[in-house]
């Protein structure tokens, strides 16, 4: 991927992306930035985050470019989140996970303050990251036959990417409670009423209705609206502010804990995480070792720390 040498919008094709579709229309203003992952329904990997930011660090630059347009490739999904494949390889430190988590601080930031509008194209179900994706546009269409949900306290995360910070902005802090505590599907009507979506309408008019509002946005004055936006993030950069570094940390020393490692390997085995084994697990201060009494055992770990006596499965073992 070639750097220019000042900030400079340069060809799209000149970026050499992979896991990201780029295209710019001069004749319409907008540029299209499209996650093309459909194996995996458009979720993020490490890969996916880095060419996101330079997609939007490019669309800045670029003058011809009035309205950014975000979406996800084919039908089935605008995005759902972190890869979870992916996320398995990063519970052995939590580095891994804190440097992934700056790649994806790095390509809100950069989506947030592009300077111009953005839309996001919700042209299917819309999960986690997903979700905190479209609410970092500043509008949002949704097809009717779509979703949005969150589902990091089923899988061993806390939706702190911009999903604590921002939904009891958008749709007000019992609402906010409901989506991310209940985990349930939030269908389109529902999305469009807690003003989460700003439309919602039939997948044969979603190309319709974001070509309106893209020209009406590109029929505004660039730099009043540049500094209209910039005022209407004040609340949402102050709660993202105040938390997401303290967010990344956290996500990061969580990514090696039990409740996350269970979640994962539940997720890969297609079953439902053993929520009540973990709970008495921890009620009881965690594995006790028969051999020693070392006490505050990893439900993962494979022999003692204390004496290195091997343990049997701790799931077997809970009561």
């Amino acid at each position: 991927m070639s750097e220019p040498s000042a900030p400079l919008a340069v060809d799209p094709e000149t970026l050499g992306f992979e896991r990201v579709r780029y295209v710019k229309d001069a004749a319409s203003g907008v540029a299209m930035v499209t996650i093309d992952r459909q194996q995996v329904l458009n979720a993020f990997d490490f890969q996916t985050l880095r060419e996101l930011g330079r997609a939007f660090e490019d669309a800045s630059w670029d003058d011809a470019i009035a309205v950014v347009v975000v979406t996800g490739a084919g039908e089935r999904a605008f995005c759902t989140g972190a890869d979870l494949d992916e996320q398995a390889t990063m519970g052995a430190t939590s580095g891994q996970y804190w440097r992934w988590m700056g790649a994806f601080i790095e390509m809100h930031d950069r989506l947030r303050n592009i300077g111009k509008p953005t839309i996001a194209r919700i042209n299917g179900i819309c999960v986690g990251g997903g979700n905190e994706l479209q609410m970092a546009c500043d509008l949002s269409v949704l097809v009717d036959d779509a979703y949005i949900r969150h589902v990091g306290p089923e899988h061993g995360s806390v939706p702190a990417g911009g999903a604590t910070q921002w939904l009891p902005i958008l749709v007000g802090d019992r609402r906010a409670r409901e989506i991310l505590m209940l985990c349930e599907p939030i269908r389109p009507i529902q999305a469009l009423d807690w003003g989460l979506v700003n439309r919602v309408v039939p997948r044969g008019d979603l190309d319709e209705t974001v070509a309106m509002l893209a020209a009406s946005l590109r029929a505004k004055l660039p730099e009043a609206l540049r500094y209209t936006k910039t005022q209407l993030n004040w609340w949402r950069d102050l709660a993202w502010s105040q938390t997401v570094t303290h967010a990344r940390d956290w996500l990061a020393v969580h990514s090696t804990a039990d409740e996350t490692r269970e979640a994962v390997a539940a997720f890969h085995e297609k079953r439902t995480p053993r929520y009540e084994e973990l709970r008495r697990m921890q009620a009881g201060g965690g594995r006790v070792c028969a051999s020693c009494g070392e006490r505050g055992i990893s439900a993962y770990a494979t022999y003692c720390p204390g004496c290195a006596a091997q343990l049997p499965d701790v799931f077997e073992a809970i009561p």
